[in-house]
């Protein structure tokens, strides 16, 4: 199993990911440069969170045209698994490889807290080592975090299932004072229609050691090892 992790020049996460992967998984790593236009037969490819090119116009917006980026689109058009966290989150929406936007917390301040997120799916390759129901306790840090789409796009991502993870309080209830950023429908992360491509504003890479305050975040870690070996071994 081998995971790329996309490098753009602003971003910090990509190491707090290739730890997990590496250190925590035990599984191979490389990093992929901005510049590159290889994904050197990665099975998964993460883009982590940070502030891709500082930011510049908006979260997203230039790194959506990096030459890695092309590739990313072309490795999920064939089934690759693509992991948006946080600012990939962000990427994979300005580069159309999921719908909709995230825009500024609703707070108008930058949030850096632990969260609580109801799992409502546990058949896709990011989630199938959790259990349905799963509330998993993730933190978040970001201030461009509230998930937005046009209504005929909320419903679609609600009749198809493609709503993975919500903000909940710590009994699992879906409530507006357990979000955080003022995400429409509490959405902390979706999935494209395929279900090879997550998108989600947690850091779960924050929180997959005890050391670190929690463990929740490897169970997605370790689903994602689990579907590509499944694969391999095929």
């Amino acid at each position: 199993m081998k995971f790329g992790v996309v490098v753009f020049p602003g971003t910090w996460s990509d190491r707090d990911c290739g730890w997990v992967v590496d250190q925590v998984l035990g599984a191979e790593l490389t990093y992929l440069w901005h510049k590159e236009a290889d994904l050197k037969g990665v099975d998964c490819v993460i883009v982590p969170g940070g502030f891709s090119y500082g930011d510049h116009l908006r979260t997203g917006a230039i790194a959506r045209f990096a030459p890695v980026m092309e590739k990313v689109g072309e490795f999920a058009d064939r089934g690759g698994l693509v992991w948006g966290i946080c600012n990939g989150f962000q990427v994979l929406c300005e580069a159309g490889l999921l719908p909709g936007a995230l825009l500024r917390n609703s707070s108008l301040e930058f949030r850096c807290e632990w969260t609580n997120l109801v799992v409502e799916r546990t058949d896709l390759p990011f989630t199938n080592a959790c259990d349905d129901g799963d509330i998993l306790r993730i933190p978040i840090s970001h201030g461009e975090g509230s998930y937005f789409a046009d209504p005929a796009t909320l419903s679609r991502l609600e009749q198809q299932g493609q709503v993975v993870f919500r903000y909940a309080d710590e009994e699992g209830r879906v409530r507006p004072n357990a979000n955080p950023n003022g995400s429409l429908h509490n959405i902390a992360g979706i999935v494209n229609s395929r279900g090879n491509v997550l998108g989600m504003m947690p850091h779960p890479e924050r929180c997959s050691e005890a050391e670190l305050g929690g463990t929740d975040g490897l169970k997605l870690f370790r689903s994602v090892m689990h579907a590509a070996e499944k694969v391999l071994t095929a």
